[in-house]
């Protein structure tokens, strides 16, 4: 009878502990939900140029265009497709962490003399989901900011000065795209 008991005890306190271990405010629903709330809060209380705008209801991605350009030969991007950027990468509270621009670093304290401050050049399918997402939504010449919840960014796991569930802002430029190989 003692065993039995201990083994109903156990079981409910294991029970009890599992339960207590799993946060209803980091599940992957809340916290996306948070972001969506996140960044329409920022769009709604900041002037943004907006010549075109794009949102994905079901991911939280928002893009805004501050200048469109003619449609170029490319209508489809692929994760091969190496292309060159100039950006500049914000949190929601408009701090700067990271950018190609030279001027923008200055004003932003940001600023390191052995960086070289121009467009960058890197394979589309190597960066995160969000920004990858936004620019294949751009022709060459546009530029656009791009809002991305934290589980098409860094997610839970953050990287460098980026925390754990950090939803982003890409101020991007598409300078220009080759074409990788065509499988």
């Amino acid at each position: 009878m003692k065993f039995r008991l201990f083994s109903i005890l156990s079981l409910i306190a294991g029970s009890l502990a599992f339960v207590s271990c799993i946060d209803e405010e980091a599940t992957d629903a809340t916290i996306l939900a948070n972001d969506k709330a996140a960044i329409l809060a920022y769009v709604d209380t900041t002037t943004i140029v907006n010549v075109k705008e794009f949102h994905d209801e079901a991911s939280g991605i928002r893009i805004i265009w501050q200048l469109e350009a003619q449609p170029d030969t490319i209508s489809e991007f692929y994760s091969t497709d190496t292309v060159t950027v100039n950006y500049t990468g914000k949190f929601l509270t408009n701090q700067v962490f990271e950018t190609t621009v030279e001027s923008v670093a200055k004003a932003n304290g940001i600023y390191n003399q052995n960086k070289n401050y121009e467009p960058v050049q890197f394979i589309l399918g190597g960066v995160i989901a969000g920004f990858q997402f936004g620019i294949s939504q751009m022709e060459t010449g546009e530029k656009a900011t791009v809002f991305i919840p934290s589980r098409y960014a860094y997610g839970r796991n953050g990287q460098g000065n980026i925390g754990a569930n950090t939803p982003l802002i890409f101020e991007l430029e598409l300078v220009k795209v080759n074409p990788g190989p065509r499988n």
